[in-house]
């Protein structure tokens, strides 16, 4: 079973890689295993350090179970063991996330990514309850807390780590919701017994106070970029990674509102061309134009990015 000190650097969050049809409501297949295989086989080749499926950005909730247990086959079948898949198992129905863990544990998934039922908002004590319960069910599963207030409806304070870092197989945490006092007093009770993952942005900040790694959407618009700021915290140059930092944020710009932040994201993607992650799915039919003009934009600033660092980093 992974551990804490089995994880960091930059963690890939994956687009469900999307059969042409996959907007039409009566489609019932709509995992491309084409695109998947040669999706993952690109990123894993080029440097990234662990791979994480099913999010928000992965269309965790447009996707039926088949087709999720479909994208969990294909995926740990594409990785092949040389870099720790992270399976998202989050669903408004904790029943269904048992279910997801059962299919990602017979896959042969790494570890799974486990976030709060989130239809109805759940209390601090309920959400660690709920994290206490699922990792009773499957002890020899390494996970990982998906911590997102904003479409999870809870946030788990410091404190509540107290409780959590008890559990022998939650051995980290994807996060982006702390400022650094924060996150120094939540690295009192998790170090060495949990990897944080940042965001992206937060990566250069919060390494030193004992950020494992970052999660990254934008890597899939290329890695570059993201591996240029993992290699830069790593070596301890920090007028490198602070100048990283600055040009990689503002590339983000444009991701919109919560109604479009991830969703729209799968347009930039598309736009830049370093993998083919198909259409969005339901309902995410009618896309306003400036949000597509955003998106393109982003695709175009993060491709002058790859250019410039692609020569620079090393291949893992």
């Amino acid at each position: 079973m992974l551990g804490p000190k089995d994880i960091g650097g930059l963690m890939a969050m994956m687009p469900a890689f999307a059969t042409d049809d996959a907007a039409d409501l009566r489609s019932k297949s709509t995992v491309d295993v084409g695109r998947l295989h040669a999706g993952i086989e690109r990123m894993v080749s080029d440097g990234a350090n662990v791979i994480a499926t099913t999010g928000s950005f992965g269309e965790c909730h447009t996707l039926l179970i088949d087709e999720f247990r479909t994208l969990v086959n294909e995926s740990v079948s594409a990785v092949k063991g040389r870099i720790p898949l992270v399976v998202g198992v989050p669903s408004d129905n904790a029943r269904e996330t048992v279910q997801k863990i059962e299919i990602a544990q017979e896959a042969g998934a790494d570890a799974v990514l486990v976030g709060v039922p989130y239809y109805i908002p759940s209390s601090v004590a309920n959400a660690v309850h709920f994290f206490k319960k699922v990792a009773e069910l499957f002890p020899k599963m390494a996970m990982m807390i998906y911590h997102n207030p904003a479409i999870h409806h809870v946030s788990l304070p410091v404190e509540a780590f107290n409780e959590l870092v008890a559990i022998p197989n939650m051995i980290g945490m994807k996060d982006s919701h702390r400022d650094p006092i924060a996150f120094v007093q939540l690295q009192r009770i998790v170090r060495g017994k949990m990897s944080v993952f940042v965001g992206q942005w937060q990566y250069f900040a919060l390494a030193e106070l004992g950020a494992a790694g970052f999660w990254s959407i934008d890597a899939w618009m290329g890695p570059w970029p993201s591996l240029a700021l993992r290699e830069a915290v790593h070596r301890a140059d920090r007028e490198a990674a602070q100048a990283l930092t600055i040009e990689l944020t503002p590339s983000r710009a444009g991701a919109g509102n919560l109604m479009w932040r991830e969703t729209a994201s799968k347009i930039a993607v598309q736009a830049a061309g370093y993998v083919e992650p198909g259409p969005l799915r339901s309902p995410f039919f009618e896309v306003p134009a400036e949000v597509q003009e955003a998106q393109r934009r982003h695709a175009e600033r993060w491709k002058e990015l790859c250019e410039k660092y692609a020569p620079k980093v090393a291949h893992r």
